[in-house]
């Protein structure tokens, strides 16, 4: 029964295969879309990778300047100072600069997740 049924859907599909339906060009035009859209993916990919490269290559350099210019001294000199004259700064004032510091590290992660879940859903 099941060789009937395989043989009947066999005829069935060859015959619609060799049907021409008229659509005025709508299926050229759709293949044409889809090859359009796979070329421009392509140059997506392109652009991902080269801003990817670029993003490194600008680490990169930051990092080399930083050390360079002995960044680590001078972030060390900044936190002693923060640290020496926190206590003597009044509460409010150190208070604000924390939720300064946390909302802006706040929105820069937020901004990072946000544009990880767009590059996933490409």
């Amino acid at each position: 029964m099941t060789e009937d049924n395989d043989l009947l859907l066999r005829q069935f599909f060859s015959e619609a295969a060799q049907q021409k339906i008229e659509d005025n060009g709508f299926t050229e035009r759709v293949m044409q879309c889809l090859e359009a859209n796979q070329q421009t993916q392509s140059s997506k990919l392109k652009v991902q990778i080269f801003t990817r490269l670029w993003t490194a290559f600008c680490i990169l350099v930051a990092f080399l300047l930083f050390s360079a210019l002995h960044g680590w001294e001078l972030l060390t000199v900044q936190l002693e100072v923060l640290l020496r004259t926190l206590p003597t700064e009044p509460f409010s004032g150190c208070l604000f600069m924390l939720v300064t510091i946390f909302v802006g590290l706040l929105i820069a992660g937020a901004s990072e997740v946000i544009s990880s879940s767009e590059t996933v859903r490409k």
